[in-house]
């Protein structure tokens, strides 16, 4: 079997299969194979997001103390902030060491979402596909549907009586206005931090370019051949620009690219007053270098001292929760290597990306409030996160495993692929260009706590992400039809056109109905007919997510495979009794009976209601 039809042992493992012959409408039979696998990047990415979390609060220790004398006010408020650093960094490397001692299971169970090692750890993250063979008279068909099903991205361990992290963060800004007085402090909105670590980080990047391409302006000289040497003063103007370091440089540079017209006349002579240039070059660009490190330094040392100690605690929130999202690196390696072998696919990939579709069940009442006030902040946050293709050294598992390097500003993933799967793909995808993922959240509860918030509480944290998420799909769908022809975009047998279901969803999405659920499976398909990265998610990923993935299943089944419409309730009661979801609760509490009880099933919209005996009380 190819790769694309295959999941990589190498990141997948501990499949569970199950298979099942269903009649379609003209009475000829199908063969449905579901297979749900675990995700060795459950660890392996919050292990290495962890690790970078400690390098780049080290690095921030390091550059508080390089602001060298500063007066006793400022100079007490560094040794505050730097303590705190410090009491972050040995809970990382605690966390970091007890998550090195596990062995077993490549997923954190449901029953563990509390535990704080594990917090930056996604629940019960698996893959899921559904392959679905038709068989005709002479021949047959063969398609896949992939999903990725993962726990509420949220601070678990923390708690939500103070709400997520969209709440928090709201209250916080407002509370750092006041303090920064109370500190004689200048109060900087995130956009502007934001903006001076990025300073930050491109400085430090760009002073090794600059002193690299001066060493090479004085190798090229020596070899008396102007062209090479103005292609040089090129890249080194453009490095030096950036710099803001034109001022003290630029003439430098000029005069350096009016000798060159005179090579090789006097070369010797020159060379050596390139060289003094070149000198006054490097000095220049390091004391640039060094007092927009000190400012910015200075900026962001008044930005920990507003904040006090709850701007950290809100970071190592942030932290957990946009670890758990490894689910989003799952998703892109399942994507990737079902798509290597579509051209549309991989046009569409480096020309305007992917969308990441999470669909999420959690009731806007009580505690899951705060998990989707925080999956909400995780979210948005990926879109600091771009990918690249890479080839792998080798064909050993240890090769082929995603790494991700970066700061918190701005992250990137390598996914390495074996050498003759890489050399196939578009030149473009080879010389390693960011690739985009652009994720939407699509929200709808359907429990008994969500009739409680329909009828008595409040949905319209709900309703804005919902809004929110449509425009942002919206905006996607522009640039792909702008960019990519409909060739690239799979075919369906259903022939409404995504346009036509993104206008119904944008209707749903403004529509006072209670649990509309219609949301989701408009989204779902919106992001099915777009190449899109599916995910689905309930506070555990075990027993709404469970009901949920199961009905999409059948649902494409009877939509795309003309599954008999009477056979529908005994498909999706058949895959809910016996197939991959009854796993994964064996799997997380050692029972095979979703957690619901008759009161929530009373709830539950029609079709999300499992069969009868599968059901039932247990610890969760």
């Amino acid at each position: 079997m190819s790769l694309s039809l295959s999941l990589s042992p190498s990141v997948f493992k501990n499949a569970v299969c199950k298979v099942y012959r269903f009649q379609t409408v003209d009475s000829k039979w199908m063969l449905v194979r579901e297979q749900m696998a675990e995700c060795t990047l459950s660890f392996s990415i919050p292990k290495q997001l962890i690790a970078l979390y400690i390098q780049e609060d080290t690095c921030r220790i390091q550059e508080l103390k390089d602001l060298g004398e500063l007066s006793p006010h400022w100079d007490n408020l560094r040794k505050d902030v730097i303590s705190r650093y410090d009491q972050i960094i040995k809970e990382y490397q605690d966390t970091l060491a007890e998550l090195e001692k596990l062995t077993g299971p490549l997923f954190k169970p449901s029953c563990s979402k509390g535990q704080k090692y594990l917090e930056f750890i996604p629940i019960n993250l698996h893959t899921q596909r559904m392959r679905v063979m038709m068989f005709a008279d002479v021949s047959s068909t063969d398609s896949f549907y992939d999903v990725v099903t993962v726990g509420a991205p949220a601070a678990h361990s923390q708690g939500f009586k103070n709400g997520g992290l969209q709440k928090l963060l709201s209250k916080y800004e407002s509370e750092k206005k006041s303090h920064s007085t109370a500190y004689q402090c200048i109060y900087y909105p995130p956009e502007q931090t934001a903006k001076a670590r990025e300073i930050l980080c491109v400085v430090s990047q760009l002073q090794p370019h600059i002193s690299a391409l001066a060493d090479q302006l004085l190798q090229t000289a020596q070899q008396s051949s102007s062209q090479p040497l103005r292609d040089v003063l090129k890249s080194l103007e453009e490095k030096v620009r950036p710099a803001n370091a034109q001022q003290e440089c630029i003439p430098l540079i000029r005069r350096d690219r009016k000798h060159t017209d005179e090579l090789p006349v006097a070369t010797v002579v020159w060379w050596d007053e390139l060289a003094v240039l070149v000198q006054s070059l490097k000095k220049c660009v390091a004391e640039v270098a060094e007092r927009a490190r000190r400012s910015v330094s200075f900026v962001l040392l008044q930005e920990a001292a507003c904040s006090t100690a709850q701007g950290l605690q809100l970071q190592q929130r942030r932290d957990a929760v946009f670890s758990q999202l490894a689910a989003l690196a799952c998703g892109f390696a399942m994507r990737l290597y079902a798509g290597l072998e579509d051209k549309g696919f991989l046009r569409q990939l480096h020309a305007v990306g992917l969308v990441a579709q999470f669909e999420s069940l959690l009731s806007t009442y009580s505690e899951e409030i705060g998990m989707l006030e925080d999956m909400e902040v995780g979210i948005s946050d990926l879109h600091r996160v771009t990918f690249r293709i890479t080839e792998a050294a080798s064909e050993e598992a240890v090769s082929l495993q995603p790494t991700v390097s970066g700061r918190r500003d701005h992250y990137t993933v390598e996914v390495p692929l074996p050498h003759h799967a890489f050399q196939a793909l578009p030149e473009e995808l080879r010389e390693g260009k960011p690739l985009r993922v652009l994720p939407v959240l699509f929200n709808v509860g359907i429990n008994e706590q969500q009739t409680i918030a329909e009828r008595f509480g409040d949905i319209s944290l709900q309703e804005r992400i919902n809004q929110k998420n449509f425009e942002i799909l919206e905006g996607y769908y522009k640039s792909l039809t702008d960019t990519v022809p409909s060739e690239c975009l799979p075919c369906f047998q259903t022939q409404t056109d995504i346009k036509e279901l993104l206008d119904t969803l944008g209707q749903n999405v403004v529509t006072k109905k209670r649990k509309n659920v219609e949301i989701l499976w408009l989204a779902g398909m919106i992001c099915r007919r777009m190449n899109g990265i599916r995910l689905t998610s309930c506070k555990s990923a075990k027993d709404r997510t469970s009901m949920s993935v199961t009905l999409e299943q059948c649902s494409l089944l009877r939509d795309e495979h003309q599954l008999n419409k009477d056979y529908f309730v005994r498909a999706l009661d058949c895959m809910r009794r016996e197939g991959c979801r009854i796993e994964n609760v064996q799997k997380n509490i050692k029972c095979r009976k979703y957690a619901f009880n008759m009161l929530q099933l009373m709830a539950f919209p029609k079709y999300y209601r499992p069969p009868e005996g599968t059901y039932g009380k247990v610890d969760s």
